[in-house]
């Protein structure tokens, strides 16, 4: 990909309205990074995908223990003409063969979760950047040893899958800082997605539609139907608490205090397979994880937020933003906005794309071109690429390892939650106060990192 410097502020052309500074974030630099990927499944090809349009991204090694997903990979690499790089395969700690090697900078891990946590400590262990996939432990002293690891080591780690760069997050973003919205008090967020043809995918079409999981099944069906089984919490809240912090400055000049999480009746995977597949097994398990998981969680600065993870049952896809403030707020389950006396008629919307926009962040203005094609809209391209930027520079990633467990740990603190009965859980202060007086500087500019 061509490269340039990114130094010019972005103006709004709003009359009357503040300019909105951004620093060199995606700045020039002649070195190359060299990745190692640990598990080169679906989602870890499509960070492959990305490193591959690069020209200062150099694919040193992958790892995975499946040969299919190595095969897939080959195919992919061999498709761009660039050299195919060093295969490890054949056991689960061959991946520490990968981390020996000196000729790697950073490691992009994309391996089932319950791998994450002592694949990532081993990685910064070994003085590699850790760019991984959601989430980073499966406990809270996980989230602990991430922190800690990444502290003694000085390595940062930063988790890949988030929502924080999404266009119309990013827009709002730039809406809220400039006070479109007033003070904010209440935010809403989540996974809401129906995933049953991913939790079940017996590979008899590309949408899957099958009843399988776990060993005979395909991709993710593998491996992640069984948190379903085992676990009833809030298992992939990042969507939905990344972009919130943001908003409202968490872990820098605010904090997460408590959270209180609840779980309604589990019944739409066992309706699911007893619809395809009437009287199969899978049909009767009982599956822990309730079909809506709801968290709500208090802000240091007195805002609310309220968490939702919804993947069980029919519906459309959305991640239910909710961001509003003393002036108005948007919604993106509506795609509305409302700013008092502002918006085109007093107590009705207008549709969000009018402020949208006109509010379009200067990353986005800048840079959608290079973001053309990649996943989830666009934003994977701004992740990948803000991570390689951070090891390029030897720099901080904008999204950090305190960032980074503070989103993942909402999953075992809603899973104590629900299993005390809805009690309260106090929120680990995972920066032991530095949150008081660190900056929030993400997408405006690089002292972030």
């Amino acid at each position: 990909m061509e490269r340039r410097e990114f130094i010019k502020q972005g103006a709004i052309t709003a009359s009357g309205l503040a300019i909105l500074p951004i620093d060199s974030l995606f700045a020039a630099n002649k070195n190359k990074v060299r990745l190692g990927y640990i598990g080169v499944g679906e989602r870890g090809r499509n960070h492959i995908a990305e490193g591959l349009l690069r020209d200062d991204v150099e694919i040193v090694a992958v790892c995975d223990i499946q040969e299919l997903s190595l095969k897939y990979c080959r195919e992919l690499i061999s498709k761009s003409g660039k050299k195919l790089p060093q295969e490890y395969t054949g056991g689960l700690d061959v991946y520490k063969k990968l981390l020996d090697r000196k000729d790697i900078d950073a490691v992009i891990i994309a391996t089932p979760w319950q791998f994450h946590h002592p694949q990532a400590i081993d990685a910064m262990n070994a003085g590699k950047y850790v760019g991984c996939e959601v989430i980073a432990g499966l406990s809270v002293e996980d989230h602990w040893d991430i922190v800690h690891t990444s502290e003694k080591t000085g390595i940062p780690y930063m988790t890949l899958e988030n929502v924080c760069y999404r266009r119309d997050v990013l827009a709002v973003l730039n809406m809220t800082r400039q006070g479109l919205l007033g003070e904010l008090i209440h935010l809403e967020g989540g996974y809401q997605h129906n995933l049953r043809n991913v939790l079940f995918n017996d590979g008899k079409n590309v949408y899957g539609q099958g009843v399988e999981f776990g060993p005979n099944a395909l991709s993710e069906a593998q491996w992640r139907t069984q948190f379903n089984v085992d676990r009833n919490a809030d298992v992939y809240p990042t969507h939905g608490a990344g972009p919130v912090m943001q908003y409202i400055d968490i872990n820098r000049g605010n904090r997460f205090t408590n959270l209180v999480s609840f779980s309604s009746k589990s019944k739409g995977l066992n309706t699911y397979v007893e619809g395809l597949a009437p009287g199969n097994k899978n049909a009767k398990i009982d599956y822990k994880n309730g079909d809506v998981i709801t968290t709500m969680i208090n802000c240091a600065n007195g805002e609310t937020v309220l968490l939702l993870h919804d993947t069980h049952l029919p519906r459309p896809y959305s991640l239910g933003f909710r961001v509003q403030g003393t002036k108005g707020l948007w919604m993106d389950v509506a795609n509305s906005v409302y700013i008092e006396h502002l918006s085109q008629k007093d107590d009705e919307w207008d549709p969000a794309e009018n402020w949208l926009k006109k509010y379009d962040h200067p990353l986005w203005k800048k840079y959608e071109d290079k973001a053309e094609g990649a996943g989830h809209g666009g934003m994977d391209w701004f992740v990948f690429n803000a991570f390689v930027e951070a090891v390029k520079q030897k720099k901080q990633t904008p999204i950090d390892v305190y960032d980074s467990v503070t989103m993942s740990v909402i999953t075992p603190l809603s899973e104590k939650s629900i299993k005390e009965g809805n009690t309260p859980q106090s929120f680990p202060d995972f920066t032991k106060g530095k949150w008081q007086n660190r900056k929030n500087t993400f997408a405006l500019d690089n002292s972030g990192f």
